[in-house]
């Protein structure tokens, strides 16, 4: 039996490559003669680079730059040949990399993705592919073109300080000084959410929360960024801030789309294209897939509602495994998933269960093999008495 294994990453606890070494660990001690396949996956936000590396023979690159706080970071990006590029923005400006009592929503900036982006364009990438998710900015990514020779400007052309919240000074936006090799680079953004850009289901609404802002922030922030979001419609005659993603690592791709050749997919669906997940379910018969946790949300573009779509036009059975499994995860049973399963084998804290995902993995792969096998032997008995 052929056993494709592509799981996402279970954030705080084992990158996608350790997740799909677990399982297939406990899939190879149930059944030692199945070839195993393990297809590490993501959906644009963390772990994606790591995800993009494992899959494929891209080269990991590591540059300095300014984390969201715009202090210095180390941060790396991927080279993937040809004049291809891999970038998570969350590797600059992750909200992951900074601790929660130091998040300043207010102030934070995705400069650094811009320095990584300048990065690429001296390796001499023409095609980006820019994965969000993750980020602990709220600046509609207008730190990002900052970076990249944009000037943004108050009533008295003065160049505004980074972060969000200063955008409601814009007066003016110079694309005069902007790195003269992105006219010749197209991006790709991979997206995993469907957000506009402002409003109640907005960038700073949805998304601030999470990354320290108060009810006041939120308000401040949604303000600034419709008031970016005007002036770009006003100077530059693109009105992005409607389009589905825009809401996306702090509105990120905004700025990507309204200044560059940018085009938006889904974020499974372009590591799915880059990690090669079609072809490696050709000729297979079962998949595992997974996360940190499943719930209705995984249906929005999450790793294993995209695997599921994938085999089930294919007619192959999937077992996901996921960390915990939340409200509505039954919904994953329409749009391909066979049937979910819990990590954990009981009431244990969440210390314990991150310290021992890898073995918990195994496990539960090993026990969900055997149980396939026992069907399966089951069903040839039934299948030779009608026949």
């Amino acid at each position: 039996m052929r056993v494709v294994i592509a799981p996402d990453s279970f954030k705080e606890s084992l990158s996608a490559w350790d997740v799909a070494q677990a399982i297939a660990g406990g899939v190879r001690e149930a059944m030692p003669d199945a070839d195993v396949v393990c297809v590490p996956m993501a959906d644009g936000g963390e772990g994606s680079l790591d995800a993009v590396l494992a899959a494929t023979s891209g080269e990991r690159r590591h540059a300095r730059v300014r984390n969201a706080n715009d202090q210095a970071c180390d941060a790396s990006w991927a080279w993937l040949g040809d004049g291809k590029a891999f970038i998570e923005m969350a590797a600059a400006a992750g909200l992951e990399q900074i601790p929660p009592e130091q998040r300043r929503p207010l102030q934070a900036t995705s400069y650094g993705v811009g320095q990584l982006i300048r990065e690429a364009l001296d390796a001499g990438a023409r095609h980006i592919v820019l994965g969000l998710g993750g980020s602990a900015s709220n600046d509609a990514g207008a730190g990002l073109i900052q970076a990249l020779g944009a000037n943004l400007l108050d009533e008295n052309g003065k160049e505004l300080p980074l972060g969000g919240a200063a955008l409601q000074r814009l007066a003016r936006i110079s694309l005069d000084g902007l790195d003269t090799r992105l006219k010749d680079v197209s991006f790709e953004i991979a997206v995993d959410v469907d957000n506009p850009l402002c409003g109640p289901r907005g960038a700073s609404a949805i998304f601030g929360p999470q990354k320290g802002a108060t009810v006041d922030d939120v308000a401040v922030l949604d303000e600034a960024l419709a008031h970016f979001a005007q002036i770009c419609a006003a100077q530059l005659g693109k009105d992005e801030k409607n389009t589905p993603g825009m809401g996306a690592a702090g509105g990120l791709g905004f700025a990507v789309k309204t200044c560059f050749n940018a085009s938006f997919r889904p974020g499974v669906e372009l590591i799915a294209e880059l990690s090669g997940l079609a072809e490696a379910l050709d000729a297979t018969d079962l998949v595992f897939t997974g996360e940190g946790r499943m719930d209705a949300q995984t249906l929005l573009g999450k790793t294993p509602a995209g695997v599921a779509k994938y085999a089930s036009r294919r007619g192959i059975p999937v077992i996901a495994i996921a960390g915990s499994l939340g409200e509505g995860y039954e919904a994953l049973y329409e749009v391909g998933i066979t049937a979910a399963f819990s990590l954990t084998p009981g009431p244990i804290t969440l210390d314990h269960a991150c310290s021992n995902t890898s073995d918990f993995l195994r496990q539960r792969a090993g026990d969900c093999t055997r149980l396939w096998l026992a069907a399966g032997r089951a069903a040839q008995p039934a299948k030779a008495s009608r026949s």
